[in-house]
């Protein structure tokens, strides 16, 4: 497999080969929604952007901003040295 190679950098773009590890976690001032099908599932200007090396940007967002009556838990989970135990 040949070695990876960093695209080129544009004017105000960021690489994911340029964030931290760990991973850095920042209080957004971004209005962050979330929808589907036209339904707002998630609403927050307290999200959480989490960056990590060669991986895209994250927003958590806060359980208090999101309409969990509709969402369903799917089975299994999954574990990050960082950021602890996921559930899904």
């Amino acid at each position: 497999m040949p070695p990876l190679r960093r695209d080129p950098v544009g004017p105000g773009q960021e690489s994911v080969w340029d964030y931290p590890r760990p991973p850095s976690a920042e209080v957004s001032s971004r209005h962050v929604v979330v929808e589907l099908g036209g339904r707002v599932l998630a609403d927050t200007v307290r999200a959480v952007r989490v960056c990590e090396t060669s991986h895209p940007p994250v927003y958590y967002v806060p359980p208090e901003d999101v309409v969990l009556d509709l969402l369903e838990r799917a089975p299994g989970g999954s574990w990050c040295e960082w950021k602890g135990a996921a559930t899904y």
